[in-house]
Formats: C-alpha cells, sequence, structure tokens
C-alpha cells in the first residue's frame, strides 16, 4: 500500500463504491447542510473530500459567489473530483492534495466545514478536529458524521460471514493506524478546541433486503473482501464468499446499520 493510498483503496472500484455510498446518505449529508445554516455565498472546507461527491454538492448550495475547498491526500481522487466539477461547470472549487493531519487548512477562512468517515482513517484525528477549528471563522459550524458504534451492524440472526468480515475490516483499521469508533472522542476534541456542541444525532438504520440503503453496506463487503485479500487478511477463496455474504442472505432478512454519530459544532 503507497504512502498515500487508504486501507480501502482507491480504484475505480471504490470509486464506485463512494459514489453508491453517497447516494444512500446524501438526504442525512443534506439535512445536516441546511440545519448548519450552509446556504448561497458559504465558504466551506470540505475535509477529506475523497471523489468529490460531496464537494459538489456544496459547490452547487453556495452557488457562484460561494467557495468550496476540498483538501484530499489521494490524488487519484483529486483527478475525479476535478473532472467531475468540470463536468457539472462547477468553478467554484479550490481542489487541493494534502493530508488533513499533517497541517492546517488556514486561520478564519471558513463559514463551515464538513467531515465524513475520515477521523476514522487519518494518522492524527485529534490534530485534524483542531486544523478544522482553526479553519473556522467565528460562529463557524463544524459538521461531522463519524462513526461511534461500528459492531452495531449485525444481521438479524447474526450472518458468521458478515461478522469475520466487520472483525477483519476493524482489524485492518486499526493495524493501520485508525480507530472505527472514533466519534466517541469527538465531542471532548471539540470542547478542547472551544467548539460548543450544537447538536449530536445518532443514525443507525434497521433496513431489509430490497431496502436502498441494504446496498450500502452490501457494496462494502463486495469491494472490501477482496481488498481485505489484497492486503494479506483472507485468502481469495474466502474472499469471494464474504464478498457474497448478503446476497446470500433470504429475502425478508433484515440488518442493523453501523452507528454514526452526527455532530454540528460551533465555534
Amino acid at each position: 500500500m503507497s504512502e498515500r493510498d487508504y486501507v480501502l483503496g482507491t480504484h475505480d472500484e471504490e470509486v464506485e463504491r463512494l459514489g453508491l455510498q453517497h447516494r444512500v446518505w446524501r438526504p442525512r449529508m443534506l439535512d445536516a447542510f441546511r440545519r448548519a445554516g450552509i446556504g448561497p455565498g458559504a465558504s466551506v472546507i470540505d475535509v477529506g473530500a475523497g471523489p468529490g461527491f460531496a464537494a459538489t454538492d456544496l459547490a452547487e448550495i453556495a452557488g457562484p459567489s460561494g467557495r468550496i475547498l476540498a483538501l484530499e491526500r489521494s490524488r487519484r481522487f483529486l483527478d475525479v473530483l476535478e473532472e467531475r466539477a468540470r463536468r457539472l461547470g462547477l468553478a467554484n472549487i479550490e481542489a487541493r492534495e494534502q493530508d488533513v493531519a499533517e497541517s492546517g487548512f488556514g486561520e478564519g477562512v471558513a463559514d463551515a466545514s464538513w467531515c465524513r468517515w475520515l477521523l476514522s482513517f487519518v494518522s492524527d484525528p485529534r490534530r485534524t478536529v483542531g486544523h478544522v477549528a482553526a479553519a473556522l471563522k467565528p460562529g463557524g459550524r463544524a459538521i461531522f458524521h463519524e462513526y461511534a458504534g461500528y459492531g452495531a451492524w449485525r444481521t438479524l440472526p447474526p450472518d458468521p460471514d458478515v461478522e469475520r468480515f466487520r472483525s477483519l475490516v476493524v482489524q485492518s483499521w486499526r493495524d493501520s493506524g485508525g480507530e472505527p469508533d472514533i466519534a466517541l472522542h469527538l465531542p471532548a476534541w471539540l470542547a478542547e478546541e472551544g467548539l460548543e456542541i450544537v447538536e449530536i444525532r445518532p443514525l443507525v438504520h434497521a433496513v431489509r433486503k430490497g431496502d436502498f440503503m441494504w446496498e450500502w453496506p452490501a457494496s462494502f463487503m463486495a469491494s472490501g473482501a477482496r481488498r481485505l485479500a489484497e492486503l494479506g487478511y483472507v485468502e481469495a477463496a474466502e474472499a469471494e464468499r464474504l464478498a457474497t455474504a448478503l446476497d446470500r442472505l433470504p429475502e425478508g432478512s433484515w440488518m442493523t446499520t453501523p452507528l454514526v454519530l452526527e455532530v454540528i459544532a460551533r465555534k
């Protein structure tokens, strides 16, 4: 794995999976943007922008008078982001190749920040939160969607292949220096940076096979199991079995999703 690669990879299949994930979670994200007051003319930092699905949504909300700073360490993801912005005719996005844990984003430059499923992976999440706080203007809002209980992801009844996959994912994250349940630390870190918690919402769902949200973990297992094989956690045959575990469950099966905390804080 290269220095600037992610444990889940940056290949085409991962970009496609992230697009599906974004579509599943987009209504919840847009609702958070609305409640945090992001609107026309806003300056917003997308912290760990990935292939840019949220950044382009933010650019459309902020409009021509707004500015989106999309920070992402993967050049591969930035190429996808910039091509998407060109295709959509969005000229108000600045895409910057940067490891958000290593250096700051500026002082008092943004009305808001957005960070989703990033702190679980970065080398120094506490320092990253400090960079977010420093970059906000007084009164600026920081919005986070981060895992607080990854172990909540279960099938009803528990399926051994899903259990095995989840445990390997958690192990691979921690082996690479990440922490799946990082949101448990977030309120304290924000308070230390002088930010006031506006709202915390738990986001967890019970979904039936066939629901759109079911496709979120199903697509993750399809690509993530093969990634685990690439990283040496499983043999190829086991990876193929894990990749299709949710597909093999009978119609009408139920699943609970990982617990995500939505945290909105004000500087």
